[in-house]
């Protein structure tokens, strides 16, 4: 789960403990690989379903290594999963500034079937840089991208 920067409301331990529980039972019968997408792409069978969520262009590019992660390749590797049936879905930057922003990236025509926007809420890399300041139109939004 991830752990918002700044002033916040920190999870119960009662209820950290029933989401672990929630999950346990969502997760029992998956199986989960890690290693190098391309290769977890390239080895998946059709009916298998990969999450991806790489750097975000527009607010991760300076972060664990995103420097040299190219989005194009991973949309290739996409197409090469969905065209064997394999089920893909890839979160990405959607919009900013409570939507007036809208994240302009290089998504290949025709590659998903589906977008959902996904409201994140307050942005907490504003909140982060604005310290103390408010942030009503600084709400985020990602894109689910859905091959199927």
């Amino acid at each position: 789960m991830s752990t918002p920067c700044g002033v916040h409301d920190p999870i119960s331990p009662d209820s950290f403990s029933k989401r672990v529980d929630i999950w346990h039972d969502r997760v029992k019968n998956t199986t989960f690989k890690v290693g190098d997408y391309s290769d977890i792409m390239l080895n998946a069978k059709k009916g298998d379903l990969i999450y991806c969520d790489p750097p975000y262009s527009h607010s991760q590019s300076i972060l664990y290594g995103a420097q040299k992660f190219d989005l194009k390749e991973l949309f290739q590797c996409i197409a090469k999963c969905k065209s064997k049936g394999v089920f893909v879905a890839l979160s990405i930057d959607g919009t900013k500034k409570s939507g007036n922003y809208i994240c302009d990236l290089p998504i290949p025509n025709n590659l998903f079937e589906r977008e959902i926007m996904v409201n994140c809420g307050k942005s907490m890399l504003r909140r982060f840089q604005l310290e103390g300041k408010t942030l009503e139109n600084e709400l985020v939004s990602d894109r689910l991208l859905l091959t199927y």
